[in-house]
């Protein structure tokens, strides 16, 4: 652990997460196969800037902070080492500092295995960032009376569109970052912060394709796209989808692009993981509808 942990920081000091870090975190996500959407190298710097990510070793584990001014908290750490020990030096440090104490999206595996009570914490469930997790065949397939609506949908888009399915790749990011823009004008973007900032972490995976470990896809319609969507391996049973994002004024293009992505690139995953509704009543109605077959519930820990 030490090698690979060696170019962080060590607690408390911090620096920035950067593209040079994802060898570290291939190597250590490939020793502790992580069950959260957000632990991904891709995801983590993707939002980088809206969670102010900073870095630190501490122990033989690596620690994330979300350092926003108003409300920080540390991601789960990663690694190996007496965790009852870390997370109540990490809580402790965050209430020094006069701004709360938080460890956020601690994956009910971990949550339920530590006695936070001997170590001055507490536990509680966050039910908006549990993550919806499906058998990947379900979504592919679409069989059976519960997928009838999103088999319909697919029907009528097929009767009335003629469109083409592609792998995506850098000579098409120009046209994800023009559907990017008209969906925002429409969204309204900039007057919802939630939606800024998904629309700034999509710029940054676009402009950092090439060096990122994903696979995309896009539709095209008149050879201009209007869907497009990524994701990339969680462990060796999951995947996780980033990111899907359709023109609105296309009904049937979110189940399109949702059943072709899966299928051209991840048929032998026996999971997919669609993250989080974030407590957005729309959002998860959405993510219900395609029935999960179980959900990476979440906790949040804080001190006594």
């Amino acid at each position: 652990m030490d090698e690979v942990l060696r170019d962080f920081p060590e607690f408390p000091r911090f620096r920035n997460l950067h593209m040079g870090d994802r060898p570290a975190f291939d190597e250590l996500f490939s020793r502790f196969p992580p069950v959260i959407s957000e632990y991904t190298f891709t995801n983590l710097f993707m939002w980088r800037h809206t969670y102010r990510t900073k870095v630190a070793r501490l122990q033989n584990t690596l620690c994330l902070l979300s350092d926003h001014e108003e409300a920080p908290f540390f991601f789960p750490v990663i690694g190996e080492g007496d965790m009852i020990e870390c997370y109540r030096t990490l809580l402790q440090w965050l209430e020094a500092g006069g701004r709360g104490s938080r460890i956020c999206r601690i994956p009910e595996t971990v949550a339920t295995q530590v006695d936070w009570e001997s170590g001055g914490m507490r536990a509680e469930p966050d039910r908006d960032q549990s993550d919806y997790v499906y058998l990947t065949q379900n979504l592919i397939r679409l069989e059976g009376r519960r997928y009838h609506r999103k088999r319909n949908h697919i029907k009528q888009f097929r009767e009335k569109y003629s469109f083409e399915y592609i792998p995506l790749t850098p000579d098409w990011i120009p046209e994800c970052l023009r559907l990017e823009r008209e969906w925002c004008n429409v969204r309204n973007c900039e007057g919802v912060p939630g939606l800024a900032n998904e629309s700034t972490a999509i710029k940054e995976f676009l402009a950092h394709f090439g060096e990122l470990k994903v696979l995309g896809g896009a539709i095209l319609i008149e050879g201009r796209v209007e869907a497009f969507t990524f994701g990339e391996s969680l462990n060796p049973q999951t995947v996780v989808i980033h990111i899907e994002k359709a023109n609105p004024l296309f009904d049937g293009l979110y189940p399109i692009i949702n059943q072709a992505f899966l299928a051209n690139h991840w048929p032998g995953y026996e999971y997919v993981n669609r993250e989080q509704d974030l407590g957005q009543e729309g959002l998860r109605k959405a993510k219900e509808s395609y029935f999960p077959d179980h959900m990476v519930d979440k906790y949040m820990v804080r001190l006594k």
